[in-house]
């Protein structure tokens, strides 16, 4: 069985994370089993039920470069208001 990541994990929410692990538990033990054609089958409901966290991570990405370009654009103006400034004193 394939783990995600920790972040995605981490996005998970109270009652998908219970039900991933109960997954994982269950692969896992299909897979000591070496019933790997129903552990197959579990993997895709983990990957299912991970999607929803997936977006949530794209979302946080997302909004972190929107805050990087504002925060850089303010830089840029505040830069430019200095020159300026420096310009109207000579």
């Amino acid at each position: 069985m394939r783990h995600c990541s920790v972040q995605v994990r981490g996005l998970l929410t109270r009652d998908e994370l219970d039900r991933y692990n109960a997954l994982m538990e269950v692969g896992s033990f299909l897979e000591s089993q070496n019933r790997y054609d129903l552990a197959y089958t579990v993997q895709k409901e983990v990957d299912l039920l991970i999607q929803p966290a997936i977006e949530r991570l794209k979302d946080k990405g997302r909004q972190r470069d929107r805050d990087t370009q504002d925060y850089l654009e303010a830089k840029k103006l505040a830069m430019l208001d200095e020159l300026a400034e420096l310009d109207d004193e000579d």
